[in-house]
């Protein structure tokens, strides 16, 4: 027999017991953090996953519950967009805007002395289409042109309003009116780059 195990086995049992107990706690401890520590790790790392697939889910049913009501947004953020698209015409859409305006003041009985379309005014996204205006008529022919101008359906702005050459003759009151009419267009893309270019 080995020499060895002969003097393990001549040992006193308190040390026999000593010696084991050593021997199976080096035994545990080897098992732990060669077997028992990674699965352990593993474990956390896959329910730590688990519970943001968890979030991720909920996020979507979340999302999928209130599609409806997205998608009701939706359509009513593109109604806005699409009313706003008419209130701002686009630049082929400004003569007939103009035309339109000096109808308007034809229609009311004004006599146009001066219509006279100014430089755009670049702007973020739009531009400022100015129109020097000035017209001859009644207190009331005056206030009806602005008032068809005001029910436009694109976006007319009436500025600079200055009152002259009041006069009375066959018991009517006329007078002369100068203004600045201000309407707006969208700027396409390639517009927006060539502002954005240094001159």
């Amino acid at each position: 027999m080995d020499p060895q195990i002969e003097k393990l086995l001549k040992l006193p049992t308190k040390e026999k017991v000593a010696l084991l107990a050593l021997v199976l706690i080096v035994e545990g401890v080897a098992l732990f953090y060669g077997l028992h520590r990674p699965k352990m790790d593993e474990l956390k790392e896959l329910k730590a996953k688990q519970e943001e697939l968890q979030k991720q889910i909920q996020e979507s049913r979340s999302i999928a519950n209130n599609l409806p009501r997205f998608k009701a947004e939706y359509e009513q953020l593109k109604k806005d967009l699409d009313n706003a698209l008419t209130e701002l015409p686009n630049q082929k859409e400004i003569p007939s805007l103009l035309t339109s305006i000096s109808t308007q003041g034809k229609g009311a009985g004004l006599d146009f002395l001066l219509f006279r379309p100014k430089p755009e005014v670049p702007k973020d996204f739009y531009a400022e289409v100015p129109v020097d205006i000035a017209v001859a008529g009644t207190y009331y022919q005056v206030a009806d042109f602005f008032l068809s101008v005001g029910k436009l359906p694109r976006i007319v702005n009436i500025t600079n309003v200055n009152v002259s050459d009041i006069k009375e003759s066959n018991g009517r009151t006329t007078l002369k009116v100068s203004c600045l009419a201000t309407t707006f267009r969208f700027l396409d893309p390639k517009e927006k780059k060539n502002e954005k270019k240094p001159k």
